[in-house]
């Protein structure tokens, strides 16, 4: 059953495509819905969560609780799970780190949010991290068209690149997991205008031989970013927040731009 404020949360997170406001307002969120170890239904919580490459990351702190959180107890059940970061849902596995690789992982998120760290100091249970692994299949599911679909992608884009810039700018270092946050975000960046390179603008030209002009002039902000995309990957700038708002800048440019263009043409 859940809370009053919790229940509100999750209605605002759905209502506003991932977004919430108040204490939550610059922080990553995604609605796990795993399935009741005891009564077989749906449950749904709402967690923070963490990039890490190809799989996202969630604390089961349940507040620093002396017992783990209900959702953990049910992917120990039933590790099948479906996730919502609001722009995309999908199925993924639960897989909970164990050892070693937990033990980095925790206190890899213990640099990025000390939090953690109190919880864990308050409790003589092990705080659980997990990992949500998408699995196999087609895409992450958007909504509506293929043109939607673009907009959604550019928007989650946009999203993510503005929050990993409130984290630069209010921690003061670049620890081991904003790295990852970074990378994780050129290298989608990377695979998504790789695509259009070879696959979407090809297409198009042919189809519509007068938008040749300006795929021209997209492609070579492709190119541009991909040289702001190295320079960011390779992190060797001290003044990082420079690289993430020119990056910002010339996407948001870049995507208005396109958005424009060939919208109507999808």
């Amino acid at each position: 059953m859940l809370n009053d404020f919790t229940a509100q949360l999750i209605a605002e997170f759905k209502a506003n495509d991932g977004r919430v406001g108040g204490p939550f307002e610059n922080s990553r969120l995604l609605l796990l819905t795993t399935t009741g170890a005891r009564t077989g239904q749906s449950r749904t919580a709402i967690l923070g969560y963490y990039p890490d490459g190809d799989r996202v990351l969630v604390v089961g702190s349940a507040g620093g609780s002396p017992k783990h959180p209900d959702w953990y107890h049910n992917l120990l059940a039933n590790p099948k799970v479906s996730i919502d970061l609001g722009l995309f849902d999908y199925p993924a596995t639960a897989v909970v780190l164990r050892g070693t690789e937990r033990d980095e992982v925790f206190a890899r998120l213990v640099e990025a949010d000390a939090g953690w760290g109190e919880y864990q100091k308050g409790t003589t249970r092990t705080i659980p991290v997990v990992a949500l692994v998408q699995q196999p299949g087609p895409p992450a599911h958007g909504r509506g068209s293929f043109a939607d679909a673009l907009k959604t992608i550019h928007s989650a884009f946009r999203r993510e690149l503005t929050l990993i810039r409130h984290e630069i700018a209010t921690s003061g270092t670049l620890g081991a997991q904003l790295r990852i946050n970074c990378l994780t975000v050129c290298q989608g960046l990377h695979y998504h205008h790789t695509g259009e390179s070879t696959g979407l603008f090809p297409a198009l030209v042919e189809q519509h031989p007068e938008l040749a002009d300006v795929i021209a002039v997209l492609q070579k902000e492709h190119d541009q970013i991909a040289v702001l995309l190295a320079e960011l990957e390779q992190l060797v700038d001290t003044n990082v927040l420079d690289q993430v708002d020119e990056l910002i800048a010339q996407l948001n440019a870049h995507l208005d731009r396109e958005e424009a263009a060939l919208l109507p043409y999808l």
